[in-house]
């Protein structure tokens, strides 16, 4: 019988935890949480983020959400639910507007008037990035999260299995070749 691991998926989507990461966690790396839900930026700091990382390179939300989880070393990820309505904003501010991009995503470029709140605003932004680099300091020292995220994958995957009934002596070998080809792979890098 297969039995699904609902208690480990239940902590670590609940809405105190980000990522797997527990409040204490977020503490002891300088993050912050604000009540139920938390937050990892204060108010507004989300909207010179976006702004400064479209000065860096036009970008569309998905590009822009990615880029915010990699240099938090996956410890937080920005839903879309409130990345695309900042995006809004700052297009409706005159900060930042649409541009032609490949495929049906909508790409962003800054306009002058959001270099100009940038510039206007330049302590404020170093400082919020200044957080996220001692932040991303911190986390630098664990696995990278695609790494951890694969392992658990792989885990999951192989327990899964196991529970489903016994396996065949070729299965058998065809896992154990898979495994040994991976910490091979792992190995040589």
């Amino acid at each position: 019988m297969t039995h699904f691991p609902f208690a480990r998926f239940a902590r670590a989507t609940r809405s105190s935890d980000w990522r797997g990461y527990s409040r204490h966690e977020f503490a002891r790396h300088g993050l912050r949480h604000h009540g139920r839900r938390g937050r990892i930026f204060e108010q507004g700091d989300l909207r010179y983020v976006l702004l400064r990382m479209i000065a860096d390179k036009p970008s569309h939300g998905y590009e822009l959400i990615k880029d915010i989880e990699d240099r938090l070393g996956g410890a937080y990820s920005p839903s879309p639910g409130v990345v695309y309505p900042t995006l809004t904003l700052l297009e409706e501010l005159g900060h930042i507007r649409a541009v032609q991009s490949e495929g049906a995503r909508k790409a962003y470029e800054i306009t002058d008037e959001g270099r100009a709140a940038l510039e206007k605003n330049t302590r404020v932004v170093d400082e919020i990035f200044r957080r996220i680099g001692e932040v991303a300091d911190r986390l630098g020292a664990q696995p990278p999260h695609q790494i951890v995220r694969a392992m658990e994958n792989l885990r999951l995957a192989l327990r899964l299995r196991l529970e489903r009934g016994k396996l065949s002596e070729q299965q058998i070998a065809d896992v154990a070749a898979a495994l040994d080809g991976a910490a091979q792979t792992v190995e040589r890098e």
